[in-house]
């Protein structure tokens, strides 16, 4: 097993098992109960997207390692890439709105928490892709914005990773709440674990794609749907 320390990513970490297991197989599973949208993402579709992101990150905005971004985005499909695709440019992902962080990726609702700082790029979430409409002046669509860059990417390394902590403490942590939770390779764990804190993200999605496994995430969850879903989408772990 590859030893991750600052020169890795996070991403590097978690996906490279991944794509050199089963990159076609599904990793991430989104559903909205609320809209009836279902998502699902292969590793190598992941993988992809979160190129994208940080080729946007890298190129566009010119962050380096070590420059810090802050997510303020649900748990949902679209943020799970959008957080690998940080770590991947070697960025320290913050939670909160933060006046040191060189990015903040948001969604409209949101707006209103962030100052000038930094640059802003707005996300729909939309299920197609759609642009976010009648953004202010300075705002970057990230929809528009992303779809323009590669989905390859090359890294150069690394410094923190998630809220100060290094890549090495939160792959640490990853793992044992892995163990914790009893997810291990090749489970189907059903979640709708909000991504808010640290301690909720790395137990909700990093842990599953640290053991191996895939996600099925879902969001408004309307319990008449969930032992059809359980058997549908294979779910051996879930918690909610």
């Amino acid at each position: 097993m590859r030893n991750f320390d600052q020169e890795h990513t996070l991403t590097e970490a978690v996906l490279d098992p991944i794509l050199a297991g089963d990159p076609s197989g599904p990793r991430v599973t989104y559903y909205d109960d609320a809209t009836g949208a279902r998502i699902e993402l292969s590793g190598l579709t992941l993988a992809n997207w979160a190129a994208k992101t940080a080729n946007l990150l890298r190129d566009e905005f010119g962050l380096s390692p070590g420059a810090r971004v802050a997510v303020l985005l649900p748990a949902h499909w679209q943020t799970a890439a959008v957080l690998l695709g940080c770590w991947w440019a070697g960025a320290e992902v913050v939670l909160h709105p933060d006046q040191d962080a060189e990015v903040h990726l948001i969604t409209v609702d949101r707006l209103d928490e962030v100052d000038d700082g930094g640059e802003i790029a707005a996300l729909s979430l939309d299920a197609m892709g759609a642009p976010v409409p009648d953004l202010p002046v300075g705002i970057t669509d990230f929809a528009t914005s992303v779809r323009v860059h590669g989905d390859h990417f090359l890294p150069r390394g690394a410094g923190a990773a998630l809220a100060g902590m290094p890549v090495a403490a939160v792959l640490a942590e990853a793992r044992k709440s892995a163990v914790r939770q009893g997810i291990s390779a090749g489970d189907r764990v059903l979640s709708s674990m909000p991504w808010d804190t640290p301690g909720e993200l790395i137990d909700g999605y990093l842990a599953v794609l640290a053991a191996g496994a895939s996600l099925v995430q879902v969001v408004n969850p309307d319990p008449t749907l969930r032992d059809r879903r359980i058997a549908s989408e294979r779910v051996t772990v879930h918690r909610e």
